[in-house]
């Protein structure tokens, strides 16, 4: 873990702590950091999900033959 000193936006960190139910500071920071890693990491699978689509990938489940009953 780092140690790392900066100023931050009160009402922004405020406002963070209050979406991510965070009690300290350093809480709240580490939270939102992790969030937007983890946003990013949806957005990427997001991104190949939507490719396989394009590349039909999927097309076999339009196929009715091949449903499970």
């Amino acid at each position: 873990m780092s140690n790392l000193y900066v100023e931050v936006d009160d009402d922004a960190l405020s406002e963070a702590a209050e979406i991510l139910g965070t009690k300290t500071k350093k809480d709240t920071v580490n939270a939102a950091l992790l969030e937007v890693a983890k946003r990013r990491r949806r957005l990427k699978a997001l991104d190949e999900l939507a490719a396989k689509g394009e590349r039909g990938d999927f097309d076999v489940l339009l196929d009715n033959e091949n449903c499970r009953r």
